[in-house]
């Protein structure tokens, strides 16, 4: 069973390593909601607590999937979800919306997705700059109030923000994107996140699959797949991080494990006060993913694996320019 973590400082526990839920509904091939219902009951029976979802995911399908699976289970689980992007106007490609009349109704809304009285842990998912952060945080800090939600996050924030949601509602726990594969917060976000106690949940631990071994060229994808128009996944920038990712692949053989079970183990040796969820649709990676929490790494492993991935090493941005242009950085 997976040990548990404080998220944060303000009072939320969960498992060492959460699920992300998204890849159950869009981005990522085709969809099997019997066998993602399965994976989610099976993470359950692993002692897996956080479960990972939004809005925007599907859209509206996998917070109905998340509530369906879920029926009978409830209090045994933490229920992130996500507010924050415009689905009235889905051709505007990128449009956010946090005003605060908007974030109520989302929230009532995913409560009856989810099929629950509270939301656990409610992020912003994407800063918007045409919304004080301060009217962000005082709306969910209402919500707060009602029970309607436990806990505050934001996902993708840069440091002020951060810091100006803080001083009006506790934050619980900032969501990015953080791994070997990607390291941007390091510098920055980080040291603000160990200053004022807040959590890290990173998603995509294990670099889209180039952690795992099992990335392909963009093209090789199907249309409507996110990894097509990843730049890490073309031409020459696909070549050089398949490179880059051979000292995981080859510490993975050493140890007798898998390649994106010590991609894991890295990042769970980062800090106590870090909580990934890898995602999957799929009982046998999820078991894998579990297995991971048990894996330990030496100084000489850990120095090994920082060096062969250190900031820099790693070939093209990770989004492309809308999905950039979208980062509180």
């Amino acid at each position: 069973m997976l040990k548990r973590r404080a998220l944060g400082t303000q009072g939320l526990e969960v498992s060492a390593l959460g699920l992300g839920c998204m890849g159950m509904s869009q981005s990522y091939g085709s969809f099997d909601d019997a066998e993602s219902i399965a994976t989610i009951h099976r993470a359950i029976d692993l002692g897996v607590t956080l479960f990972d979802t939004a809005e925007v995911y599907g859209p509206y399908t996998n917070e109905e999937l998340l509530g369906r699976a879920l029926q009978g289970r409830r209090d045994k689980v933490v229920i992130a979800t996500k507010f924050g992007f415009d689905l009235q106007h889905a051709n505007r490609t990128g449009a956010v919306d946090s005003r605060p009349d908007h974030i109520r109704d989302v929230a009532e809304a995913s409560l009856r997705r989810l099929g629950t009285d509270h939301i656990d842990l409610l992020y912003q998912h994407r800063v918007d700059p045409a919304v004080p952060i301060e009217d962000v945080a005082g709306t969910v800090g209402d919500l707060i109030r009602e029970g309607k939600v436990r806990y505050f996050g934001l996902s993708e924030a840069g440091v002020a923000n951060i810091r100006r949601a803080h001083a009006v509602q506790p934050v619980t726990a900032l969501q990015s994107e953080y791994s070997l594969w990607e390291r941007g917060i390091e510098a920055e976000i980080l040291p603000v996140l160990h200053e004022l106690g807040i959590g890290l949940v990173p998603f995509s631990p294990l670099g889209r699959g180039f952690l795992t071994g099992t990335a392909q060229r963009a093209e090789d994808y199907p249309e409507g797949d996110f990894r097509r128009g990843d730049p890490r996944f073309q031409g020459e920038n696909f070549t050089a991080n398949m490179r880059a990712a051979d000292a995981v692949r080859a510490l993975a053989e050493a140890k007798g494990v898998k390649p994106g079970q010590i991609a894991l183990a890295w990042l769970l040796h980062q800090g106590e006060d870090l909580v990934p969820i890898p995602g999957t649709k799929r009982r046998t990676y999820l078991e894998e993913n579990v297995a991971a929490a048990g894996i330990a790494l030496n100084d000489t492993e850990l120095a090994a694996l920082d060096e062969a991935l250190r900031p820099g090493v790693v070939a093209g941005e990770r989004y492309g320019k809308t999905g950039m242009a979208m980062l509180d950085r």
